[in-house]
Order: C-alpha cells, then sequence, then structure tokens
C-alpha cells in the first residue's frame, strides 16, 4: 500500500513539473521505486539484437586499448549507422520514463569517445585533411535528423512548446518540415536566430490576430470562410520578407514548408534547394489554405533587385496537410535524414493516434480481425474518394473530397512521435486568435508532452552531434594551419615582393 501511494503520488508530480530538469529527478525516482532500472540492467530484449551491439562495444573497447587507429576507423566506417540492431526501435523507449537499455548507451557512449580520439589524436598516416574527409564522409553516411510540425489551426501552438523543449537540450534539428500551422512555426524558426528564439518562446513580438470571419454566402461560393488577408498580415508579421535562400543564410536551418497544387494530387517541398527565391510567408500562407477556409493562393517569389513577382502565375496551391502533413521521403532525399521527430497536433488525427505500444508491439491472435478491417476500410475509403472527387463538378465538394482522401492515405508517424493531450477546452481554441495567455497555455503543455522523449532523441541525436563537433574542431584547425603556412610565405618573401604581394591583398579585398 505505501509503495502504491509513493507510485501514485510520483506520477502526479511528473505530470505537474515546471522543468525538465525537476521532471528528469522525478522520473528516475519512479524507474527506481517500479524496479524498472532492473529492465535497464538486463541487455537481452526481443526488440533489438543485443549480441550485435555487445560484440561492436567489445571491438571498439579492445581497439581503443590497443590504440590501433588504423582499425578503429575501418570499424568505426564499415559499422556505424543510425538503426544498427535495431536500437531506435521505439519500443525499447517505452518503458523505462528516462532512457533504455543500459547496452545501447555504453554502445553509444563508446562510439562517441571513440570519435573524439580520432579527431583529437595525431594520426601517423593521415593528413589533416585525410583526417576531415573521413569524418566528412562519415557524417553524411550516418545521417541527420530532421523535425516534422503537423497541421492543426490554433492548436499549431503546441509546437512552440516542442520546440522550445528541444532547443534548450541542443536537440532542435536543423531540418525542420511544417504543413498548414505547422509551417508558420517552421517559417518562425527558419527567419529567428537562436536569440531571438528565446524571446519568441515568450511570445516576444508575436502577431496574434490570425482570424477573420467573411460572410456565410462568401464560403459557399468557394471564396472561403476566412479572411485570407488577414492570415496574410499574421503570417507575414510572424515571418518576415525573407527568401528561402535568405532564411538559410541567417540561421543556417533547413526548413521546408510542403505546399500542394490545386490541380495536382501531389505535394511539392519548398526550401532553399527547390524554391531558393520564393518568400517563406508565401509558401506559409499556401500551405495555411485550408480547402473550404481559404480560397487557394498564388505564390510570391523575390528578384535580385527586391522585387516581388508571381512564382508559376497560372498556378494556385494549398494547404500541403491535404496530401503530405509529414513528408518523410522526400526530406530523406534532399537532405540525407537518417530519423524523424513528429510533432502531431492534427485536431481530426490526434485521437486516433496509437502509442508506440499498441501500434509496434505483435498483437495476439484475437486482435489480427481488427487490424484487418481497419487496412480493408482505408483501401475502401480511399477507392471510394479518389472515385467520387474525379467526378464531382462543385469545387467545394470536390476539395472536401480531396481533403479527405489526403487524410485517410497518409502516415502519421515518425521514428519519435510526439502527440497532443486534448480535451474539450482546447478545440474550443481551434479556431480563435491566440492571445498571450493561450500562447503560455499550449506552450508548457507542448514541453511537458516533449520531455517524456527526451531521453529517447538524446541516444538517437549523440553520434550525429559528436561527428558535428569533430568536424567543426577539424575545421578550425586547418584554418589555423592554412594561416600559419600564409604567414610564413609572406616573411620567407623579399621586402619588394611583399610589399606587392600587401598591394594584391588590398585590391581583393576592395573588390
Amino acid at each position: 500500500m505505501l509503495l502504491t501511494n509513493k507510485v501514485s503520488l510520483l506520477r502526479q508530480a511528473l505530470d505537474e513539473a515546471n522543468t525538465y530538469e525537476e521532471w528528469k529527478e522525478i522520473a528516475l525516482e519512479l524507474d527506481s521505486v517500479t524496479g524498472l532500472d532492473l529492465w535497464k540492467l538486463d541487455n537481452s530484449s526481443e526488440y533489438y539484437n543485443h549480441e550485435i551491439i555487445r560484440d561492436r562495444l567489445m571491438q571498439l573497447r579492445h581497439l581503443m586499448r590497443q590504440q590501433d587507429n588504423r582499425q578503429l576507423m575501418r570499424a568505426l566506417r564499415e559499422g556505424l549507422y543510425h538503426d544498427i540492431g535495431n536500437i531506435g526501435n521505439p519500443l525499447l523507449y517505452s518503458y523505462a520514463h528516462v532512457g533504455t537499455k543500459r547496452l545501447i548507451e555504453d554502445y553509444i557512449d563508446q562510439v562517441c569517445s571513440t570519435l573524439n580520439y580520432l579527431c583529437d589524436v595525431d594520426v601517423d598516416f593521415l593528413s589533416l585533411e585525410q583526417k576531415q574527409r573521413f569524418f566528412e564522409d562519415t557524417f553524411h553516411s550516418f545521417g541527420q535528423p530532421a523535425l516534422m510540425l503537423s497541421g492543426g489551426a490554433t492548436l499549431g501552438l503546441f509546437h512552440v512548446g516542442v520546440c522550445k523543449a528541444l532547443h534548450e537540450r541542443n536537440l532542435l534539428p536543423k531540418v525542420i518540415s511544417g504543413s498548414s500551422a505547422g509551417s508558420l512555426v517552421t517559417g518562425m524558426l527558419g527567419t529567428h536566430s537562436d536569440e531571438e528564439l528565446v524571446r519568441m518562446y515568450d511570445g516576444e513580438g508575436f502577431y496574434h490576430h490570425a482570424w477573420t470571419w467573411r460572410r456565410w454566402r462568401e464560403g459557399l461560393l468557394g471564396q472561403g470562410f476566412a479572411d485570407q488577408r488577414q492570415l496574410e498580415r499574421f503570417v507575414r508579421n510572424n515571418i518576415g520578407e525573407y527568401t528561402f535562400e535568405e532564411a538559410f543564410a541567417k540561421t543556417g536551418r533547413h526548413i521546408n514548408v510542403t505546399v500542394s497544387p490545386l490541380q495536382s494530387h501531389t505535394a511539392r517541398l519548398m526550401n532553399e534547394l527547390t524554391s531558393p527565391y520564393l518568400l517563406v510567408w508565401s509558401a506559409a500562407l499556401a500551405s495555411c489554405a485550408v480547402p473550404v477556409l481559404f480560397p487557394p493562393v498564388t505564390l510570391t517569389t523575390k528578384n535580385h533587385q527586391g522585387e516581388y513577382h508571381p512564382y508559376m502565375p497560372s498556378q494556385r496551391w494549398v494547404d500541403g496537410s491535404v496530401r503530405s502533413d509529414l513528408p518523410r521521403q522526400r526530406l530523406s532525399r534532399l537532405f540525407n535524414v537518417n530519423y524523424f521527430i513528429a510533432s502531431q497536433v492534427n485536431p481530426h488525427i490526434v485521437p486516433f493516434m496509437q502509442s508506440d505500444k499498441e501500434r509496434l508491439q505483435k498483437g495476439k491472435i484475437k486482435s489480427w480481425p481488427k487490424k484487418v478491417a481497419r487496412a480493408q476500410l482505408q483501401m475502401v475509403g480511399l477507392g471510394a474518394l479518389d472515385f467520387m472527387r474525379e467526378r464531382t463538378g462543385i469545387e467545394t465538394l470536390r476539395q472536401l473530397m480531396d481533403h479527405g482522401y489526403g487524410i485517410i492515405g497518409q502516415r502519421y508517424y515518425g521514428d519519435v512521435t510526439i502527440v497532443a493531450k486534448y480535451n474539450w477546452k482546447h478545440y474550443a481554441c481551434m479556431l480563435q486568435n491566440p492571445t498571450d495567455e493561450m500562447l503560455m497555455w499550449f506552450r508548457v503543455q507542448g514541453e511537458r508532452i516533449t520531455w517524456p522523449k527526451i531521453a529517447m532523441i538524446q541516444t538517437h541525436a549523440k553520434i550525429g552531434q559528436t561527428l558535428n563537433d569533430c568536424l567543426q574542431r577539424l575545421s578550425k584547425q586547418k584554418q589555423a594551419l592554412d594561416e600559419q603556412r600564409s604567414a610564413k610565405v609572406i616573411h620567407l618573401q623579399t621586402p619588394n615582393t611583399r610589399k606587392r604581394h600587401t598591394a594584391q591583398i588590398g585590391r581583393i579585398a576592395k573588390s
């Protein structure tokens, strides 16, 4: 009875924690009280190949003791990939409140120690340039994470808390995508520096007025039930007048906005690679053009003189979440992404989302009919909607069926899935103009639903972060070496030659 009461009190304290540090301390105590610490110490599990991980760990430790640098490099290059032995399986992170199997954590720590050692030690058979190339190739083959932010109207304010929780732990990925409401948060992340983001999380400079309603007659005629001009002011005030190229130059974040051509069943991913001169606010406005609520949008681009022009003038664009709320495949191809963090707040999706255990555990035979029925209903629904949307002549009705088709046919989970928790009060806020109080309310809830995923994301991200840190250190070493070589060349020159060399440098600098 005493143990049950203590567990109950700890769970309540966990739900009421105000910071991640406070939450983690309570969660670790809860793991200890409930015996989940013992689960972490038991290496075996049906959810991953513990023998492969154990053998890899012992190999790296042995080579480190021998200081066999050549074999260490070979061992890393031939076996370093993100999900080796299935260690990325979400079920491995669904038992304990903090962390996973100790063997997995030890293996990742050993890989990071080995990488740091090879970066900092003098390797007699490698030049600095060759070592840098080794780390560049390893980083490229390993990949990087991406954050995907779903649509959800005003409920998209949850994303602010999710991003804040990740940013404070240095876990906010450089690759970020957003659809509909998620595109607005994505645009803000891509056009604000780290210092500006800290203020943005507190609502500083946030323009609140997003919704103004139009007459019913205008909505029924396909012109939208909400005023798009007001939405445009909202988006432009919060994102600014940056192109995708300019946004990347400012923040170094690869932001992606999903939009859909009105007359096509495909989606486009707009970013600094596919559409560098497109204005970010223009893409976000199109991605927020939810059928029926807002009419389709003509995108806007900026030329080299700063003048605005239509992008593909004959084409109009709508909400990207209609057909691709979480664009996994395109992000993988463009940015070499190795795992995805999905923040899902879509109000018509969240109630039907399953936990990792419900979705991934091997079900009993009695659960098979339910799974078969769900798959068959999805297939029949897609077929019926596809048939009807191709044959209806009523634009509003066609858009609704198109929206329904996109909803049924998509995949809404990531490798790490952060799902909002809703009650009637959240739905009441869905189409309201946000206030400062509402922003803080959503932000705190977004942080709290992210904290249980932090340990899992840290485990995923640690090797990639170590590779990136090593590359930065090597780049600084190379820069210092180049400066020394340049200074040595100038020192060896005759006075007249040195004078001409200095004059040439001056002319180049002026040009």
